[in-house]
C-alpha cells in the first residue's frame, strides 16, 4: 500500500444507529450494537455513539441514554454518546439528570451530543408531541442543558458533578452558528456541507470560548466502508442505500435486506439514480482509497475526528470493515 497521509491528530469514532436486519427482532439488532461496541473498544476507537429514532422500523434503538449505560457496563475505557437526543422531545432537566448520571457512573467516558430532528413522518411527530421546533428554542435548550449539567439552573440537577459531560451539537446551517455562540464542538454531515465546507470555516471564526470549549472542534459523520475493492465496497453498502432509496418512496425507512434479495429485483430508473446520488456522499472503496479520500475530506474539512456510521447486512463483514477502517488510524 502507498503511504498514507492522514493527519496524526485526526481521530476516529463510530456512530451505531441499531439497523435491524429483515427477519430478525429489534432486540437481536441491540444485542449486536453492544457487540460492536465491545469490538470497537478493542480496536481502539475514540468514541462509540449510539442514535435516537422513534418508530423506525429498520432501526431499534429510541433511547441512546439506556444502550449508553447498556454499552458502558460492557466496555472499560472508550467514549460512548448519543448521536444524538433530539432535544424536542426531551426536557433540558431530564436530559441532564440522565447524562450526569451516567458520567457519575462511568467518569470520564459519556458525552452527549444533542440535535433538533422531529421525527421521521408526521405520524411519529404527533406521537411525539411535538410538531413544530425552532433554531432559537433549540439554542435556549441548549444553553439549559448546560446550565443544569453545570449547575447553574433554576433548580439542582441530580448528580451534581466537578467535570460534566462534553455536549457536542448535530449541526447544520443555523445549527452551526448555535453552537459557535455556544462554544461548543460540532458533528456534521450530508453531501451538501461536505462539498462545500464554508459553513464550517464560519463556525470557526464565530467561535466563542467557552468553559466548556476554547476551540473549535468538528467531528464529521459519513458512511465509510472498505473492502477488497470498489465494487465490493459497493456492494457491502448496497442495503444502506436501497433502503435510503425505498425511503424516499414509501415513507418508511425499513430493516436491511440482502444485497442478493436487491440485486434480483427489478429497480427503476429513478430508485438507481437515488441509489447513486446516496453512494456519492460515501467513502468507500479498498484501504487505500478509502485513506486517501478520508485524508482529503480531513484536510478540506479541517475535521478534528472522523465518525463513521457504516451498516452492512451480513454483521461480520462489518466487523471486517471496522476492524480495517482501525487499522488505517494505527499504522
Amino acid at each position: 500500500m502507498a503511504p498514507i497521509d492522514l493527519p496524526e491528530t485526526l481521530r476516529l469514532s463510530l456512530l451505531d444507529r441499531s439497523r435491524t436486519r429483515h427477519g430478525e427482532t429489534h432486540a437481536a439488532a441491540l444485542e449486536a450494537t453492544l457487540r460492536r461496541a465491545e469490538h470497537a473498544e478493542t480496536l481502539g476507537f475514540h468514541r462509540f455513539w449510539t442514535a435516537e429514532h422513534h418508530a423506525v422500523p429498520g432501526i431499534a434503538s429510541g433511547s441512546p441514554p439506556l444502550l449508553i449505560a447498556a454499552a458502558a457496563a460492557r466496555t472499560e475505557r472508550i467514549r460512548l454518546g448519543s448521536g444524538g437526543v433530539m432535544l424536542p422531545h426531551h426536557r433540558p432537566l431530564v436530559v441532564a439528570e440522565q447524562f450526569a448520571m451516567l458520567e457519575a457512573l462511568y467518569p470520564g467516558r459519556i458525552d452527549l451530543g444533542v440535535g433538533r430532528s422531529l421525527g421521521f413522518t408526521a405520524p411519529v411527530r404527533e406521537a411525539l408531541g411535538v410538531t413544530e421546533y425552532d433554531i432559537d428554542t433549540f439554542s435556549r435548550d441548549i444553553t439549559a442543558v448546560q446550565d443544569f449539567l453545570n449547575g447553574r439552573g433554576p433548580v439542582t440537577a441530580l448528580p451534581v458533578l466537578e467535570n460534566p459531560p462534553p455536549v457536542f451539537v448535530l449541526a447544520t446551517g443555523r445549527g452551526l452558528e448555535s453552537a459557535a455562540r455556544a462554544g461548543l464542538p460540532v458533528v456534521v454531515g450530508g453531501p451538501r456541507l461536505l462539498a462545500d465546507p464554508s459553513p464550517l470555516d464560519r463556525y470557526r471564526d464565530s467561535f466563542r470560548s467557552s468553559g466548556a470549549m476554547s476551540e473549535p472542534y468538528v467531528v464529521v459523520s459519513l458512511e465509510v466502508m472498505i473492502a477488497d475493492s470498489t465494487a465490493a465496497a459497493r456492494e457491502l453498502l448496497l442495503p444502506e442505500g436501497w433502503a435510503m432509496a425505498e425511503s424516499r418512496e414509501t415513507g418508511e425507512f425499513g430493516p436491511l435486506r440482502s444485497p442478493e434479495e436487491i440485486r434480483d429485483r427489478i429497480l427503476r430508473p429513478q430508485q438507481l439514480r437515488r441509489m447513486d446520488e446516496w453512494m456519492a456522499g460515501t467513502v468507500h472503496g479498498d484501504a487505500e482509497r478509502v485513506a486517501g479520500e478520508l485524508a482529503r475530506l480531513a484536510q478540506r474539512t479541517g475535521a478534528d475526528e472522523i465518525m463513521a456510521s457504516t451498516s452492512t447486512y451480513d454483521r461480520g463483514d462489518l466487523a471486517r470493515a471496522d476492524s480495517e477502517l482501525a487499522e488505517l488510524f494505527h499504522q
